[in-house]
């Protein structure tokens, strides 16, 4: 593999569908499984060699590079990071031009609230010119999918297929080995204008891709997990917590506790007399007193107590006293009985 290979994450976006959690924080930086979506993602590339030489390319909103960039220097100080501003949200296209003099060479292209469970060791021979990571799913009615001929090269990419007979949808991240083919199928996209209400989707842009004859090919994931709405990111908390990021897997493993596996508890989070689990995460300088927490995500510096949570999720600095049933609050909130 080329050592210029770049890992591009558009992240741009208000992040409508996880408000309130988004109000005050870039979706990446939403709290999951004891760390953030973005620590996720980050992970997924580990198996490519010499992963954290990889430069990566952030796209994002403006008013988002502050945090995003703190955060990237306190927990990854090492990584060489080309941060890129998108000035108006007109969609994923525009999103990957803003970046264009950094888009040369190889490229993979990842969305943000995407995250699969695979290796990407096999990127050190690959052969095709473009990769489409896909999941069979058992309707595809809801996803983009790729179309593909008998002899495995996608033909297509179409949106929410009418028909039941092709389910392999694409799960958002995609590999080109030159870059500059993109870019030229996203400056033909621009100037004959397809777009769906002012934006431009990607997805338009590789069937302009493919139309020049550049052969691409599809690659099956067994896991696909998305973080983009409140109700999938617990789903995706529950996976994760149940395949190898809880770090509490006995019971009565916390003194003082009732602990139902799996869980995640921060070593800095302060946890007594309550019950935990199954499928919470608490994170750092968190604390929970004499409540019951269950498949709910307390970000860092939450406060509970006397309470009795479940499908709950709480931003940064939430309080809570007293209270039963399911929350959804964002940073620096408080909801006391």
């Amino acid at each position: 593999m080329p050592e210029n290979l770049k890992i591009v994450i558009p992240m741009a976006g208000m992040g409508s569908r996880l408000r309130p959690l988004t109000w005050s924080r870039p979706k990446p930086l939403v709290s999951l499984a004891g760390t953030t979506v973005l620590d996720h993602l980050l992970r997924m590339f580990d198996t490519i060699p010499n992963a954290e030489d990889l430069e990566l390319v952030f796209i994002m909103s403006p008013g988002q590079d502050k945090m995003i960039r703190a955060y990237m220097q306190k927990y990854y100080p090492k990584r060489k990071i080309h941060y890129v501003e998108q000035p108006e949200m007109k969609g994923q296209s525009d999103a990957l031009w803003q970046a264009r003099e950094l888009l040369h060479g190889p490229i993979l292209v990842v969305f943000s609230d995407t995250l699969i469970e695979n290796s990407f060791a096999r990127l050190q021979e690959e052969s095709a010119e473009s990769v489409a990571w896909v999941k069979a799913v058992p309707d595809p009615r809801r996803f983009g999918v790729a179309e593909v001929d008998s002899r495995g090269n996608v033909t297509r990419l179409i949106e929410k297929p009418n028909e039941m007979n092709n389910n392999l949808a694409v799960v958002g991240c995609y590999y080109f080995k030159q870059g500059a083919k993109l870019l030229q199928a996203i400056q033909e996209q621009f100037r004959l204008n397809i777009s769906l209400k002012n934006e431009f989707y990607l997805v338009d842009a590789i069937n302009l891709f493919l139309e020049g004859g550049v052969k691409m090919r599809v690659e099956q994931v067994k896991t696909w997990l998305d973080a983009g709405t409140s109700e999938a990111l617990l789903d995706t908390n529950r996976y994760l917590l149940e395949h190898g990021r809880a770090n509490v897997d006995e019971e009565g493993a916390v003194v003082d506790n009732i602990i139902i596996p799996p869980v995640f508890i921060h070593p800095e989070a302060r946890v007594n007399n309550s019950i935990i689990g199954p499928y919470a995460s608490i994170g750092a300088g968190a604390i929970v007193q004499n409540s019951s927490i269950k498949d709910s995500i307390l970000s860092p510096l939450v406060h509970v107590t006397n309470s009795h949570l479940e499908g709950s999720l709480l931003g940064h600095d939430v309080v809570i006293n007293g209270l039963m049933g399911k929350f959804n609050m964002g940073d620096n909130s408080w909801a006391n009985w």
